[in-house]
């Protein structure tokens, strides 16, 4: 039976989510052009799940550009734009996951000198260095170490409006996270030291977050995280665990389906295991995080509920 509040399906659709409040008023701190209104920060992201923390925090003090925006686009492999370039080099403030993910943002950043620009780091914020698993926006821990840290970042680079930055920090996490937190609180109160299986590390911080135990083989979710093949050994693991049904979900990352997690995704559906996926960026596009999050933790719930 689904858990209660929770979604019975998730595909990568517009989600029509009512905005009220101070929520809604955040989402216009994300623009999507380097210019903007005079006095406005002008604030880079390498990533919109970034982008979207960052614009929500600076409200109408700031004008956020994310370089990757489009859900069709590779993170890892992203090929920049002399427009990127421009953009940074005009940024008060740029903002790079870090940890081997977006080694092109660095060498943008890099090339665009700027003596008053501030850099956030994700990576060495947290503490997590290249051949770390990167995807640091998927551990709640790492989102409000990264929320006080633009927070701080932000009154440094504007003192005059300190109060206001404070104001955007307290309601953010009160009321714009709320329904990520709730989610987050309802799947471990239930399904604690359940066994899933992951295709890639995408997921793993999220999971032991939620109290939820990964069984997949670690170099598996690290091969395929990283474009390479796993051992035959490690397939073979994986899809034994399948069959045997030792998993009660099966997650994948939708945007990097290889044949190798196509294959076990077929497989999963196939012996009864209930898969759901989820998405390296914000799908759709115009989701906040908080959004996109929340959506994607009432899939897995739900999947936690219906399956073996």
């Amino acid at each position: 039976m689904p858990t209660p509040g929770i979604s019975s399906s998730w595909k990568p659709r517009v989600v029509g989510l009512a905005l009220v409040g101070t929520v809604a008023a955040f989402a216009c701190g994300q623009g999507t052009g380097t210019g903007g209104s005079a006095g406005k920060l002008q604030v880079v992201a390498a990533e919109n799940f970034w982008g979207s923390i960052a614009g929500q925090l600076g409200g109408d003090r700031v004008q956020v550009r994310s370089i990757i925006a489009n859900p069709d686009t590779d993170p890892h492999d992203y090929e920049t734009k002399p427009a990127d370039g421009r953009a940074i080099a005009s940024a008060s403030y740029v903002i790079v996951n870090g940890a081997g993910y977006d080694a092109w943002a660095q060498k943008l950043v890099d090339a665009n000198p700027a003596d008053q620009r501030r850099e956030l780091d994700v990576g060495k914020l947290v503490g997590v260095k290249e051949g770390g698993n990167p995807h640091l926006w998927y551990s709640p821990t790492f989102v409000r170490r990264v929320i006080d840290q633009v927070t701080s970042d932000l009154k440094q680079l504007d003192p005059s409006d300190a109060s206001y930055f404070d104001g955007q920090r307290s309601t953010y996490e009160s009321q714009a996270l709320k329904r990520y937190d709730d989610l987050r609180s309802q799947v471990k109160q239930k399904y604690a030291g359940t066994p899933v299986g992951s295709t890639e590390s995408i997921f793993v911080y999220l999971a032991e977050d939620l109290g939820l135990k990964v069984t997949t083989p670690p170099a598996f979710m690290s091969a395929i995280s990283e474009g390479n093949d796993p051992t035959a050994a490690d397939k073979s693991t994986f899809d034994q665990q399948i069959a045997r049904r030792q998993i009660k979900v099966l997650v994948f990352d939708s945007q990097n389906s290889t044949p190798d997690v196509q294959a076990l995704v077929d497989h999963a559906k196939s012996v009864g295991v209930a898969v759901t996926s989820v998405t390296e960026t914000l799908a759709p596009a115009n989701l906040t995080f908080q959004e996109w999050q929340a959506e994607q933790l009432q899939a897995l719930a739900d999947a936690l509920a219906g399956g073996s």
